[in-house]
């Protein structure tokens, strides 16, 4: 638990039978709900619960491996020892609290499902060719708080719970603790996953204000599918101004852009 991460981004083929998402009345209108991920690999690291880790690799099977080999850099899933080795790293006193405290304190997700309804519903309005992620969560040991990977969004329970949880204090300072609250849960799922839609080519070698820029836009972007500013940064605040001043430019075509010069 001492490296300190927020993303990764990890690029997987997902199968069609992999998008998990649930019809409402409307069969041609779906309604994301957060996959519980979390609950049965809870169950297999607190008790040993075989039958959990079965469900884990069958039911989940790119999720399970993007969590070992990926998150918690364990191995490989194919290694014989991986399931002893998963067990065991987990037995620490500190991570068994640490899954304990999140269980309890996402017993219910529904809020965090409404949420993320409204914020796809207006993304999927503004972007017509976006493809819905699917969503589950899960427990980490506070490396990363979502993972991304090929249309689908994992998130970590154990990076959301309050920036006064006391274990966050030994490993977080002030600033990063604030957004370790359950209120940032949707703004970052919806932010990152906009940021591996439209990455900024050529990162490495972008100046600074470049890239605070556009991320500015995608913080913009993600206040509009929230419906209220989040996030308010001075780059989102440009990207604003700029929209007023242009108002022609879809969002679309705003995700597209890579000149910013007529932002400052």
């Amino acid at each position: 638990m001492k490296k300190i991460g927020y993303f990764v981004l990890i690029l997987l083929v997902f199968t069609a039978c992999e998008f998990r998402l649930l019809p409402t009345e409307d069969d041609t209108i779906h309604r994301i709900e957060v996959l519980r991920y979390d609950r049965m690999e809870s169950q297999y690291l607190t008790t040993g619960d075989y039958a959990a880790l079965q469900q884990m690799e069958t039911d989940y099977p790119m999720e399970t491996r993007t969590l070992i080999e990926n998150v918690l850099k364990l191995g490989s899933v194919d290694d014989s020892e991986i399931n002893r080795r998963f067990l065991t790293f987990f037995q620490d006193s500190t991570l068994q609290l640490l899954i304990s405290d999140a269980e309890a304190a996402f017993a219910n997700m529904n809020d965090i499902n409404d949420q993320l309804n409204v914020a796809f519903e207006w993304l999927t309005k503004a972007l017509p060719d976006m493809p819905v992620p699917v969503i589950y969560s899960q427990i980490g040991t506070l490396d990363y708080s979502i993972v991304v990977g090929d249309q689908s969004l994992g998130i970590s329970l154990d990076k959301y719970l309050g920036e006064s949880y006391p274990l966050y204090e030994k490993y977080f300072n002030a600033s990063q603790r604030k957004s370790m609250n359950r209120e940032n849960i949707v703004p970052d799922c919806v932010s990152f996953y906009l940021l591996s839609l439209y990455p900024l080519h050529n990162f490495e070698n972008c100046k600074q204000e470049e890239r605070d820029l556009h991320v500015g836009k995608i913080m913009w972007v993600t206040n509009q599918a929230l419906g209220k500013r989040f996030f308010k940064t001075a780059e989102v605040q440009k990207t604003e101004q700029y929209m007023k001043k242009h108002p022609t430019v879809s969002v679309s075509q705003l995700l597209d852009m890579t000149d910013y010069s007529s932002f400052k």
